[in-house]
């Protein structure tokens, strides 16, 4: 416990592991791949499918995306020790704990501060551990619920003692206390067909409530007289809904409802023109309601004519989480993408969306998914719910590999994929500027904070340049010059300037050279292969 704070975390072997410190993961560029996108319909399009390591890949969209996306759904690995091929086999929970904390961390700056959450699948496994280190990364009072989907139908009679048929997934908002809402459910037309109107009532449609409330507040328990004299006092230990006053009021303007034959108890009436639009989600999601995981393995099928993924969710689900959570045009990430369904679902729902993948399967898997969505081909999941027919557009990014490599003598060197415009990207990100080169200062690659800007270049800097650039800077106006080589005495020319020769000056900025940091878990466990036995030998 940290007696400061009063905030309880959770310790495990490794924790602290500098590796896993976000600030010394390297901040990579993204490189679009014009071959893969698929953005005829719409060249500037900010739909983004990211192939990469996913932790280094979240990095990367800082700072542009920081405080943008509204709604994040993660499906970790569930540390299950399962025999599928996409992760290698369990591990200890520390390990599986350290690979965690980072990405979490990434993601909670990506929120939006303002109504932003995340959305994470979890099962039995890690839950609770997994619930104890979102509250020390996103704060404990930021907790909104915890939502239990039921995945599966059919009991395993092979289980020798309980057969597991849900999953929870956490949700955790940016801040919650800034009004922090979320959506409500679109009224279906069965809760639409209980109100009706037995009196013709000029307001329309109704349906009557309790009048009586629990726990008793004895100022409202008071004697009732019905149209027929029939005399009610409210259950014991409960009292009306309203004072005596607010009642009369009620009443007198037929929003009190006593039966059709005027001798029931009171009821108050609710009209569904008063009704707030739509209605509040339950932390209790059916098979009915949002699918379960023999729907998504048959959408999976469909899609591509064989089932690679032990646990793909269904589209049901992501539907319903992205509608709850977001907005049309809001941004939804993903960055555990897997068979591509976030992202399919936010492009039919009219939302932005950031799916990351490091696996082969993001080529063979959510690009194809993806193309199929954009023609119109995929009419599966809520396609038919939400009318989809095609249309929209995303761009393919490749992850820049690490900006300094060793060269046959072992020092560091800038590696040869960083060509002058990529250099200039990189070191943007390397030194926490956003890459926003000037339409009229050359030297203007880079914005920081305030007035101060960025420029790179790999030509050797004089003192003459320095001078120029020096009679052009504004008042308040100061700059940071990356050469790879500069004259001397050129950093001495003006107190504005800051000469950082490269790659020298961000030798230490992170760690380089990492190619991934894989969260090294099995995707499902054998519990998987016999829920899928089992509930097809009941389908």
């Amino acid at each position: 416990m940290n007696n400061n704070k009063q905030k309880l975390e959770l310790t495990w072997i490794g924790k602290n592991n500098p590796e896993y410190d976000i600030a010394n993961i390297e901040p990579r560029i993204l490189e679009e791949n014009p071959e893969l996108s698929n953005c005829a319909n719409d060249p500037n399009t900010e739909n983004m499918i990211i192939h990469g390591d996913n932790l280094l890949a979240l990095k990367a969209l800082l700072p542009e995306y920081e405080g943008r996306i509204k709604c994040i759904y993660i499906d970790p690995p569930y540390n299950t020790g399962g025999a599928f091929d996409h992760y290698d086999d369990c591990v200890e929970h520390s390990t599986w704990l350290s690979l965690m904390k980072p990405r979490l961390e990434l993601l909670r700056m990506l929120l939006d501060p303002n109504n932003g959450s995340i959305w994470i699948s979890i099962d039995a496994e890690e839950s609770h551990y997994l619930k104890v280190l979102c509250d020390e990364v996103f704060d404990r009072r930021n907790f909104v619920d915890e939502v239990i989907w039921q995945r599966s139908y059919a009991p395993i009679n092979l289980k020798k003692t309980l057969s597991r048929s849900h999953d929870a997934i956490l949700v955790y908002a940016k801040n919650k206390t800034l009004n922090f809402t979320l959506n409500k459910l679109v009224r279906s037309e069965a809760a639409n067909d209980r109100y009706q109107n037995f009196d013709n009532d000029p307001r329309g449609l109704w349906q009557s409530d309790n009048f009586s409330v629990g726990p008793a507040v004895e100022s409202n328990v008071y004697e009732i007289t019905g149209p027929n004299g029939r005399k009610v006092f409210p259950p014991t230990g409960y009292s009306w809904r309203l004072s005596r006053e607010r009642f009369e009021e009620f009443k007198k303007d037929n929003r009190i409802y006593f039966g059709q034959n005027g001798d029931g108890v009171p009821r108050i009436k609710r009209f569904l023109s008063e009704v707030r639009d739509g209605i509040v989600a339950m932390t209790l999601w059916t098979y009915q309601e949002v699918g379960h995981n023999q729907d998504a393995k048959r959408e999976i099928k469909v899609l591509f004519g064989e089932d690679i993924f032990g646990t793909p969710k269904p589209e049901k689900l992501m539907q319903r989480i992205i509608q709850l959570g977001s907005d049309k045009s809001d941004f939804v990430l993903d960055s555990f993408l897997g068979s591509g369904t976030t992202a399919a679902v936010a492009h039919k729902m009219g939302r932005r969306y950031i799916g990351i993948e490091m696996g082969e399967h993001a080529y063979t898997h959510c690009k194809v998914r993806l193309d199929k969505v954009i023609d119109g081909s995929d009419q599966g999941g809520i396609s038919k719910a939400v009318n989809w027919q095609g249309s929209g557009a995303y761009k393919f990014y490749e992850l820049a590999p690490s900006f300094i490599v060793k060269d046959e003598f072992g020092n560091p060197v800038i590696d040869s994929f960083y060509n002058e415009t990529k250099l200039i990207k990189a070191m943007c990100k390397l030194m926490n500027f956003t890459y926003q080169p000037s339409q009229t200062e050359y030297w203007k690659h880079g914005a920081g904070q305030g007035k101060n800007y960025l420029y790179i270049t790999t030509q050797l800097l004089t003192c003459g340049m320095v001078r120029q650039i020096a009679a052009h800077l504004l008042d308040g106006e100061s700059l940071i010059v990356c050469p790879k080589n500069f004259e001397p005495g050129a950093d001495k020319i003006d107190s504005r300037i800051t000469i950082k020769k490269i790659p020298q000056s961000v030798l230490k900025a992170c760690h380089f050279g990492k190619k991934e940091y894989l969260l090294p878990i099995k995707e499902t466990a054998l519990e998987e292969v016999d829920i899928e036995a089992a509930e097809e030998n009941n389908d």
